[in-house]
């Protein structure tokens, strides 16, 4: 994994101005620390990066919206800001977003979020070790009466969603309706007025590592779209203006 993130970096890649900014928001019981290669990703094709942490078990969802992103805003230079988020770091966003607008937004990618809620949630909730894990902010996440991700209106700015089709958790699969990540269905990461949605094999806990998942981030952050054809390898050299690793040194194809 950390050779993907050399080459980025060695290949100096094309990106855009270093003023537009990237707020990476983590998920329900990780810490920012779990963004660490995104932002070494990010950083190298030229965007300014925030990784704010926040204690994603001890409040509500508005309470850590508003306790984390607005300081994290206001550490992005000037120039747009972009958000990407993993699980519930995408509901935190699209809460805040609903109660606060930067004239500078730019692009929202949401990785596995429970746009719908989790199933998981509404089987557990109640159990007193699931509750003191989870916290008041993971049991807003479920899809009855109380679950704040229906609650929430439409997304009305640029949003793309990357959800996850591999799941390691067996049991927790049979709670969840068609495909899943092991944590949350692929149906619930969607929302109504988003620009893209792509589904990749990946697991949910540590999908932010998956090379392809970034390649596909920062093509959205970039471009508004997804593109489901490519691999991360196609799309690193498509920046080099190189296609089939004919420009790579020591490829044998290559004229000398």
């Amino acid at each position: 994994m950390q050779q993907v993130f050399a080459i980025l970096i060695a290949l100096n890649c094309a990106g855009p101005a270093a003023a537009n900014c990237v707020v990476l928001i983590h998920g329900l019981a990780r810490t920012e620390s779990s963004f660490a290669l995104m932002e070494t990703a990010l950083e190298a094709v030229g965007y300014s990066v925030v990784r704010p942490g926040y204690p994603s078990t001890k409040a509500t969802i508005s309470d850590l919206a508003d306790a984390t992103i607005p300081a994290a805003v206001a550490s992005c230079p000037e120039g747009q800001i972009n958000f990407v988020t993993h699980s519930m770091g995408g509901i935190l966003v699209r809460d805040w977003l609903n109660r606060n607008r930067p004239k500078n937004l730019g692009r929202v990618v949401m990785l596995a979020p429970p746009n719908k809620g989790s199933e998981i949630v509404d089987a557990f909730s109640g159990l007193f070790i699931f509750d003191q894990i989870n916290g008041p902010a993971g049991l807003q996440l479920g899809t009855g009466n109380e679950s704040l991700p229906l609650s929430l209106p439409a997304v009305d700015y640029p949003v793309g969603v990357i959800a996850g089709d591999q799941s390691l958790n067996v049991y927790f699969s049979r709670l969840l309706p068609g495909a899943d990540d092991g944590k949350v269905a692929v149906s619930s990461t969607v929302v109504a007025g988003m620009k893209d949605h792509i589904i990749l094999p990946v697991t949910h806990t540590f999908m932010m590592n998956n090379p392809r998942v970034i390649t596909e981030t920062i093509l959205f952050l970039e471009t508004s779209a997804f593109d489901p054809s490519i691999s991360w390898a196609d799309a690193l050299l498509e920046r080099l203006g190189c296609e089939g690793f004919d420009c790579l040194k020591g490829n044998p194809n290559v004229e000398r």
